[in-house]
């Protein structure tokens, strides 16, 4: 019962079953489509972004994929205000068709040989309306299950739209490999490619059907019956500085480390295992598919975990374990997945020193000094190495193992110390321990996004939860987390070293660490709405 005497509505348990199997599927169906690009980003870089530097077409594609998220937060705003105005439903009605329909247009672009420079511009717009769409979307899915559960079981029942992610990311997986084995090589590089994203009009479909058959929210319902409803809910949100200092908590606290936490076991272990590592793309995918399939529903026990020893105490534990395990676990896969890389780089160390030795990887016409040049060759080859500057005038020297190296004959000293960089298949031995150390590498996105939807929407008053919950979750995701495997595939690249730029999420995740144990406090069963226990 509200202050005004309307009272919110029980759902059945058949209902609520209903709510969480659209909620949870439309979710996944839309993050499919919002990861179906980062998935293909080594082939956008070719397609969209060619150039003298394939390092650079590379993080140009990763650049727009973070375009996606950088938009989050403007596309919260807008859907977030409509949410708490005029209902959930018909909100993340909204963003997944506009998810969808962005989606398929993609898969229908011309390439940069076809179109020209439009064919770029055409897909960074499409990006930011994949952007808006998600702004929206998780913030609508995740508080439209929050308000129908029963207060003991709000972190299992939220638990099941938290797989979303990683259930959409491992779907975009399996589409791509799956079409990609059914079409060909030649196929899939001509026309292929475009089959996942098209799909998406089946998976729109399926998604709105599911979704039409919803009722309201109840706490939303009886808010609007008793006349609550806010007028301007995003002004209201960041109406006092303690709204907004709850606001900056969940998005240091909340989003940013947990968003870091899941992309780093997913987009980021792709990208590490097929291209600093060089493990062949199929192998690494089947491997992700199955990996993510196993502990998708973990999300779910993290949630139930979260109901019964607080929210709090799972998150922590999952960003001191994101801490702890965050550079072994990608040393022992770097190990693993390609043993005479790690051992060529262990034995025979690649050092280069030369003066002005800095190398950009956007250039577009060459390295401007002679040792940049050197870096752009191990670059392009993938080769690891450490640089030196050395006084002026000096040319650039390359020691492998210590030994000099003719720069006429570099590739084949590289080779002959086993810098081998086409892709491989790691012996059968080593997979389980690959395997072990990608689940390592992942439970700590699992323990933090599992309690996260609940906890989140138990911070902010119903009136403005949709508003505040949307900006500060999707700022947070979207500029701190959406642009990391840019950030450190950049770092890779002007460095040479492929766990260099591991130390940006590192930092992050400390950080959310620290403002989470100070600045969000724990909610599990609290009220949702004024004088409810739902």
């Amino acid at each position: 019962m509200d202050s005004n005497g309307a009272a919110a509505r029980e759902p059945s348990v058949a209902e609520i079953r209903m709510v969480i199997a659209a909620s949870a599927a439309g979710t996944a169906f839309e993050w499919y489509d919002f990861y179906i690009y980062g998935t293909l980003a080594p082939l956008f870089g070719k397609m969209f972004f060619p150039g003298s530097s394939p390092a650079a077409g590379f993080l140009l594609a990763l650049a727009t994929f973070g375009v996606g998220f950088a938009v989050r937060p403007i596309g919260a705003a807008i859907f977030g205000t409509f949410g708490d105005r005029f209902g959930r439903k018909v909100t993340f009605l909204v963003t997944i068709t506009l998810m969808g329909l962005a989606t398929t247009a993609i898969g229908l672009l011309g390439t940069y040989a076809q179109w020209g420079i439009a064919a770029p511009i055409l897909l960074v717009v499409l990006r930011a309306l994949q952007g808006l769409a998600v702004g929206g979307e998780y913030g609508g899915a995740v508080i439209y299950v929050a308000e129908h559960a029963p207060l003991k079981k709000r972190g299992f029942y939220t638990g099941w739209i938290q797989i979303g992610a990683s259930a959409g990311f491992s779907l975009s997986l399996l589409v791509v490999l799956a079409t990609e084995t059914i079409v060909g090589e030649a196929a899939w590089a001509a026309w292929g490619w475009r089959v996942p994203f098209i799909l998406s009009l089946v998976l729109l479909a399926i998604s709105v059907w599911m979704r039409l058959k919803l009722s309201e929210s109840p706490v939303f319902a009886a808010m609007q019956k008793a006349g609550e409803l806010a007028r301007t809910p995003l002004r209201e949100a960041y109406a006092t500085p303690k709204q907004l200092r709850r606001l900056l908590a969940v998005t240091f606290g909340g989003a940013v480390g947990q968003a870091i936490c899941g992309y780093v076991g997913m987009i980021q272990l792709l990208n590490f295992m097929q291209v600093s590592v060089h493990m062949d793309p199929v192998l690494t995918r089947m491997l992700l598919i199955g990996v993510l399939a196993v502990m998708a529903f973990t999300n779910v026990l993290a949630g139930w975990l979260s109901d019964h020893v607080g929210r709090k105490p799972v998150v922590m534990a999952g960003y001191l374990m994101f801490i702890a395990v965050l550079f072994p676990g990608f040393h022992l896969i770097a190990d693993q997945a390609n043993p005479a890389l790690a051992r060529a780089a262990r034995d025979h160390p690649v050092v280069v020193s030369g003066a002005d030795c800095t190398y950009n990887p956007f250039a577009q016409h060459g390295q401007a000094s002679a040792c940049g040049k050197v870096l752009d060759t191990l670059t392009r080859a993938g080769v690891p190495y450490t640089k030196h500057d050395a006084p002026a005038g000096s040319p650039p020297v390359v020691t492998i193992g210590g030994q000099p190296a003719a720069m006429e004959g570099l590739d084949g000293a590289l080779a002959a110390a086993g810098y081998t960089v086409k892709p491989v298949t790691p012996p059968a031995g080593n997979l389980f321990i690959i395997v072990i150390a990608m689940v390592v590498v992942g439970l700590p996105g699992i323990l933090t996004y599992g309690p996260m939807g609940a906890w989140l929407c138990e911070q902010f008053p119903a009136r403005t939860r949709y508003s505040s919950l949307a900006t500060s979750y999707n700022f947070g995701v979207g500029i701190f987390a959406g642009f990391m495997p840019f950030i450190v595939q950049a770092i890779v690249a002007t460095t040479g070293s492929v766990m260099a730029g591991f130390w940006y999420p590192f930092i992050m995740v400390i950080i959310a660490a620290i403002v989470a144990t100070f600045g969000l406090p724990e909610t599990a069963g609290k009220r949702m709405i004024e004088g409810k226990n739902a």
